[in-house]
């Protein structure tokens, strides 16, 4: 890995509220070229669902 502040990570875990927002979260990594890394992840805070999406780069995965 580098060090480079702007290099892309190949590992990626977002969280967040399971909405809109979250969800534009993951679809914009997917075009950024990262893919779904094992299923999501759901718990309930007392208010809200909320999810973990892990993401991978393609070269991290082995793909």
């Amino acid at each position: 890995m580098t060090d480079a502040p702007d290099a892309p990570l190949l590992y990626r875990v977002l969280t967040g509220p399971d909405d809109r927002t979250f969800c534009e979260r993951v679809t914009e990594a997917l075009n950024s070229g990262y893919r779904l890394h094992g299923s999501p992840a759901l718990t309930f805070n007392g208010e809200r669902v909320i999810v973990a999406q892990a993401v991978v780069l393609p070269e991290f995965a082995g793909a």
